[in-house]
Formats: structure tokens, sequence, C-alpha cells
């Protein structure tokens, strides 16, 4: 098994290990059935749309609160030194505990599938949203995720790491919002770096590919940047 899985699994044992994980998940599960079911009371439509359109905000505060003590913890701690001297490479550290992450974002997001279920039963589901808005939940919790590792790989206080990755969320969130409000030589710019534009094209249920490589893209420089983070030790 690679270094990256290793750690990947003890990152896993260790979210299921507290009470932690089991709080974060359960007052998310909570706020978004009390939201989703609000608005499909009030609307009397049997679709997912009322869940798709508040979970990119849900998402700002959970995926934050999952991945601040990742390597902010470990370096307030001490335990990134004891780390770093086993025979892993620090991108498979950072890898590793990415992909901790965003397995238990999956894990929040599949206890909402009761609610498709519950939508499904009150009628006809449609299955190209609701499978779409899943695939775009997966990828944006990645690249929340990826965000939120690298805030805490570069301060060992899990507080600014929470704050600091809410505030990118939050900024990349707002671009598609206020594009409008901007001139419009910088409109298509703000469109395609907002990360909720890009979700609410799949979630239409039509995946395209120039919204799959945005979040990939999100993911892939993040990572870079946390690993860069980890190897600046050796650069002192």
């Amino acid at each position: 098994m690679s270094p990256a899985l290793v750690i990947s699994k003890r990152e896993i044992r260790t979210y299921f290990n507290s009470p932690v994980a089991y709080i974060v998940v359960t007052v998310f599960t909570i706020i978004t059935g009390y939201l989703f079911f609000t608005q499909l009371f009030i609307e009397k439509q049997a679709e997912m749309r009322g869940l798709f359109g508040v979970m990119p905000l849900l998402f700002m505060f959970l995926v934050p609160a999952i991945t601040m003590r990742l390597l902010a913890e470990e370096k307030g701690s001490g335990t990134l030194e004891l780390l770093i001297t086993l025979p892993v490479r620090d991108w498979e550290i950072v890898v590793g505990k990415f992909l901790a992450a965003v397995a238990l974002v999956c894990t929040a997001l599949a206890l909402t599938l009761v609610f498709a279920l519950t939508v499904k039963s009150m009628g006809p589901l449609d299955k190209g949203p609701t499978i779409g808005g899943y695939v775009g939940l997966v990828l944006m919790g990645g690249a929340y995720a990826a965000i939120g590792l690298m805030a805490s790989s570069y301060t060992r206080n899990q507080i600014v790491a929470f704050i600091v990755s809410f505030a990118i969320c939050f900024a990349l969130y707002l671009l598609g919002r206020i594009s409008q409000f901007v001139p419009e030589l910088l409109q298509p710019l703000f469109v395609f770096l907002s990360i909720d534009t890009h979700f609410e094209n799949i979630s239409r249920g039509v995946i395209d590919s120039r919204d799959v490589i945005y979040y990939v893209s999100v993911m892939v420089v993040c990572l870079l940047l946390a690993t860069v983070s980890l190897e600046s030790r050796k650069w002192k």
C-alpha cells in the first residue's frame, strides 16, 4: 500500500476515533435536512434543487471545519517533525490527508441520500440533475478540501486555518454573484473563477469537461502549494 493511502487510513481512523467528526457530520445533516425539507414543503415539488441550492454555502463551514486540523495541528503539537522522519515524501503526506478529508465529506454527502429517497417516494425523481448535483458536490467538496488543506499547511493555529479557508471559499463563491456588477471586460474572468457557477452548470445534469477541469485545477494548485509549504522547512 502506498504511503499516501496509509496516511489517509490513519487520518480517517483519527476522525472517527474522536467525537468531533460525529458532531460535525450530525450537525451538518440536521441543518441540511431542516433547510431542504422546509423549502420542499413550501414549494411542494418533488425535486432536489433545494438541497443543491444550500449545499455550496453549507460546505463553506463543513469542509474548513474538517480540514483545519490536518496540518496545523501536526505543526502545533510537533508531530509533523515525527511524521517527516518516516520514509514518506511531502506530497504523499499532503495527498494522504486530502483523501481522508474527501472521504469524510463524501460520508456526510452519503447521509443526504436519504433526502433523495424521500423525494422519490413523493414522486418521480429527476435522475439527471440529481446525479449531476452529487457529482458536482463531490468535486466542489474536493476543491474546498484542497483549499482548506493548503490553509492548514501555512499555520500552526487551527482557527486561523479555518478562517483563511472559509474566506477563500467564500471569495470564490462570491465572484459569480458579483460578476454582473464589475466592468464588462472582467465579467468572463469572474464567472470562470466562480466555484458556484461551475457547480450550477453540473447540477443541471450536464457534466461539461470545462467544469471538471476547473475543479481538478483548483485541487492540483492548492495541493501543490500545500506541498511547497511543507518543503519550505528544508530551506531554513
